[in-house]
């Protein structure tokens, strides 16, 4: 008789019937089971609960796709291996902190699970993950918990929910203020939160500009630009200045508009943007021109011919970028 199961292996092919019986179990029973038996074994009781919830939820929302749709034709989760490895470890880790009153380091596996499944169709169990992390009642104002808030207003940016990411993303900032917090890429938090809120910003006055709704787009467009201003990114500045130019000579107050065009194309013109400086050029021109025609007729003559200089300074200033 093999001492061991790798000599048995080893020696003669036919002596793979020696396998144990927890062996042989694994390849009689589903993956599924085989992960959450691992897991009871182990002793995480509520990481089990929590990993069988996810594999019920994706179960009913298979069974309530259309046939033929992309969600029933996806492979089911407790089918991919990884994905049920991945939750198995960092569940279990992040209940093992629990026990120890380690809460940072419970949130930091949820946030690392949120970001794991990033892929399109599996952005409701991020969403999962980061609510878990963010929500927690022990460590939900940890570095990590506020990480996990703006990960979920992008997240919901993504899916097109723009309420539930400025929800989100406003509560990132109340609390990022607390201290001077690094993202897990190093970028800081504060700066992410800010960015992340222009767009959404940007995102809400877009439903309210084609309805029409100038002063209510204008207000979110100009709380964009304060964060955006804030962001230190001076290339997102300037496509916040040039949107409020556009918005404001939509509107048709094309002075202010100017001074907006203005702004960025002093910042296009730093950052040696030619294709920011083009647009903010055709943009000016053309409040130029609405101004001249609307303007009484005493100083047409001046203005048309301020806007052909103009013309032609931009035609230069571009000419000299490319």
């Amino acid at each position: 008789m093999k001492e061991t199961l790798g000599a048995a292996v080893a020696s003669d092919p036919s002596d793979d019937l020696l396998l144990s019986r927890a062996d042989v179990s694994k390849f009689k029973n589903p993956l599924k089971q085989i992960v959450c038996v691992e897991m009871l074994q182990e002793g995480f009781h509520r990481s089990y609960s929590e990993l069988f919830f996810l594999l019920t939820c994706d179960q009913n929302r298979r069974a309530a796709a259309k046939p033929g749709s992309a969600l029933s034709l996806q492979t089911p989760l407790e089918e991919q291996q990884d994905k049920l490895e991945t939750m198995r470890r960092h569940l279990s880790r992040a209940e093992q902190a629990e026990r120890t009153s380690s809460w940072t380091v419970a949130c930091e596996q949820c946030l690392f699970l949120g970001g794991f499944f990033s892929s399109v169709e599996d952005l409701w169990i991020s969403l999962h993950f980061y609510h878990s992390c963010a929500e927690r009642e022990h460590g939900g104002r940890s570095r990590p918990a506020t990480e996990a808030r703006v990960c979920l207003s992008e997240v919901y940016l993504q899916t097109g929910d723009v309420e539930q990411a400025r929800q989100q993303a406003e509560r990132c900032i109340q609390q990022v203020e607390e201290g001077g917090w690094l993202d897990s890429d190093g970028r800081p938090l504060r700066l992410r939160g800010r960015m992340v809120l222009w767009r959404i910003y940007s995102r809400m006055a877009d439903s309210l500009l084609d309805a029409e709704d100038y002063n209510e787009a204008l207000t979110l467009l100009h709380r964009g630009y304060s964060m955006a201003a804030a962001s230190e990114d001076k290339q997102v500045e300037a496509e916040a200045a040039y949107r409020l130019g556009l918005t404001n000579q939509r509107a048709g107050d094309h002075n202010t508009a100017k001074h907006f065009f203005n702004m960025c194309m002093k910042i296009f013109g730093t950052l040696e943007d030619a294709d920011g400086l083009g647009k903010s050029y055709k943009a000016m021109a053309k409040s130029l021109e609405r101004y001249t025609h609307t303007h009484t007729h005493t100083h047409t003559h001046t203005h048309t011919h301020s806007f052909l200089l103009f013309l032609f300074l931009c035609v230069s200033a571009s000419s000299c970028l490319l």
